[in-house]
């Protein structure tokens, strides 16, 4: 699989005929894929098999900001994964090329037909489209599937529908996982991911406070809020691949900033350090709604009866550990 960053390096790989990946075109898709739920698995299973039939590599047309981060700002809504981990999710479902464009001002302002000139034709040279029949593109949002379906036969690409995907009689989105999240419906979420929710992400340094408490955490920056917020029984799979039960924080830290949104994992019988390692962690049972205490000491005494609930929890409901 390949990743290729921004409107450039695919112009420039497109030009080197000879060992470019895109020298006899590919099948594409567009979209956020934030989650990378049934839905989306779907389209990509889509385009993967037109590209099979084709000989020609699937593409996954991504976007960072994703278009909504960029015009709403802070008032977009949360995120269910990373850049990265959208990208290892892609992977994982055998896509061949990842492309990353960065939505900014310029790019905002292709018209519609520019957006088809250099980024399907010149940039790809797509042979096959598949997107939503209500998908728009370029300035204004004033491209839609209709356009595609004209311009396509001239330009030597043809355009299919995506299908969608029904789960207990309601479609798969990524709007509707958030919505289910953002009241605790982790199991709803996990029908529609068609795996329980994870994050991953490195753990990089923080205050420590944690540690001063006695209760160590890793903590994995999120540069957005994230759906979930509260407290979570959670298991945690290490660079090596040991798995550990843990309890986690998820949101913006009231009590000690109230600022910066992340994700703490303390590590329940883990002794070692967790520095640069990449964790995935997965949501097993909600435990309480993120709270702001008075003081140190309180927030300390919850953090003990949520190692006890979770605890009781794991003893009740299974234990995911498997350490080496």
């Amino acid at each position: 699989m390949r990743l290729i960053r921004g409107l450039t390096n695919l112009k420039m790989l497109s030009r080197r005929e000879e060992d470019s990946p895109l020298a006899n075109g590919c099948v594409a898709t567009i979209g956020n894929f934030d989650g990378v739920h049934l839905g989306h698995k779907t389209i990509v299973d889509q385009v993967r098999s037109r590209a099979r039939a084709l000989g020609v590599p699937s593409v996954v047309m991504i976007f960072e900001p994703q278009p909504r981060e960029f015009f709403q700002g802070a008032e977009a809504p949360p995120r269910l994964m990373g850049f990265r981990q959208k990208f290892e999710e892609l992977l994982a479902e055998g896509v061949d090329i990842v492309l990353c464009l960065r939505f900014n001002q310029a790019f905002r302002s292709y018209s519609a037909m520019g957006f088809i000139e250099d980024v399907l034709i010149d940039g790809l040279a797509v042979r096959h489209l598949v997107v939503g029949d209500d998908f728009r593109f370029g300035c204004d949002r004033a491209g839609d599937f209709a356009l595609l379906e004209k311009v396509g036969p001239v330009a030597g690409f043809t355009v299919e529908n995506t299908r969608t995907v029904m789960v207990q009689g309601e479609r798969v989105s990524s709007t509707r996982v958030r919505e289910l999240l953002t009241v605790n419906g982790l199991e709803q979420a996990e029908a529609l991911l068609g795996h329980p929710y994870r994050i991953r992400g490195r753990v990089v340094y923080g205050r420590q406070l944690g540690r001063q408490i006695g209760a160590p955490t890793a903590n994995i920056l999120l540069h957005r809020l994230p759906a979930l917020r509260g407290v979570y029984v959670v298991a945690a799979t290490l660079d090596d691949g040991s798995v550990y039960d843990g309890v986690a924080n998820i949101g913006l830290r009231p009590t000690v900033d109230g600022r910066q949104p992340s994700l703490e994992v303390h590590l329940l019988d883990f002794a070692g350090t967790l520095y640069g390692q990449h964790l995935e962690v997965v949501f097993r049972h909600g435990l309480r709604d993120e709270e702001k205490f008075a003081s140190v000491d309180e927030l300390k005494e919850q953090i003990a009866r949520d190692f006890e609930d979770a605890r009781s929890w794991i003893s009740a409901n299974g234990s995911e550990r498997n350490a080496h």
